[in-house]
């Protein structure tokens, strides 16, 4: 489990550093960024936020743009934010945005040319976190979150895995996949025609299924150019009411999809896992 170090910056006393290694999951080199606070200078371990980012982001865009380091210096959290998807010349890929590179969905692929690569579920859910614990001063507690595809990913990761993350939140999620052109595309290609193996990367089929519970915040903007044909925030509100499932789903008025969004209120998505993961 090796990893090189690419680059390093010091941010709000802490540490932002960027790695990549040989994944055994993807098959190929990954990339990820994580952000350590200053209590690991002190020999402290701390507890770990992994972020998920959307479609055609990489492992930079939240760590330069939503502003999070400031508030996680001050709690003593990690983040540790990865790629998106597998990527290299050998990688499958598409013309479109929405699918291959940049858009790995946080699932394992069955269907070729995409199986070969496209495992980020078991990346996310295994390989990374063993990582992380192997060299980072970072103790076994988690929590999970992300933004659009990656708010999909979170949210999905930590319904089916709630013993290894303590909360899980979202800004902007595609709650409904299985039931939007963004996830319809992806889980036919990734996952073949069969949508009954869709399901199990599906929010709201998930929280219908009475599964052992997860906290979980979920930040929604009404002036978000996707809400209602691709994030579906309405089905997600169903399933929680139907289940008395402990999501609380916020809606901001004049909010869109941008990292804008982001940065107005991951401070409180910060401090929820805090305290969520001092329990």
């Amino acid at each position: 489990m090796t990893i090189e170090h690419v680059s390093s910056n010091k941010s709000f006393g802490g540490w932002h550093k960027q790695y990549s290694h040989a994944s055994t999951t993807t098959h190929c080199d990954m990339r990820f960024a994580i952000y350590l606070p200053p209590q690991c200078s002190s020999g402290a371990k701390v507890p770990v936020l992994y972020w998920l980012s959307g479609l055609t982001c990489t492992d930079e865009n939240f760590m330069q743009k939503a502003g999070a380091q400031r508030i996680a210096a001050e709690l003593g959290i990690a983040i540790v934010a990865p790629d998106t998807s597998p990527r290299g010349e050998n990688v499958a890929n598409d013309d479109g945005y929405d699918l291959g590179q940049g858009a790995g969905f946080y699932l394992n692929a069955t269907q070729a040319p995409w199986s070969a690569h496209f495992h980020m579920y078991d990346y996310v859910v295994n390989e990374l976190p063993a990582l992380i614990e192997a060299h980072f001063p970072v103790t076994q507690q988690r929590a999970i979150s992300g933004h659009s595809m990656g708010g999909h990913g979170a949210l999905t990761i930590a319904l089916k895995n709630p013993q290894l993350f303590a909360s899980a939140s979202a800004f902007s999620p595609i709650c409904h996949p299985t039931q939007c052109p963004w996830g319809q595309k992806a889980f036919t290609a990734y996952l073949g025609e069969d949508q009954s193996t869709w399901q199990q990367y599906d929010t709201v089929y998930l929280i219908s299924q009475n599964r052992e519970s997860v906290p979980m915040l979920v930040d929604q903007g009404l002036d978000d150019n996707f809400l209602k044909e691709q994030l579906m925030p309405s089905a997600l509100a169903e399933a929680v009411k139907q289940t008395d499932y402990p999501l609380v789903l916020r809606q901001h008025e004049g909010y869109d999809h941008s990292y804008y969004f982001i940065a107005s209120f991951i401070e409180d998505h910060l401090r929820f896992h805090a305290k969520q993961l001092a329990e």
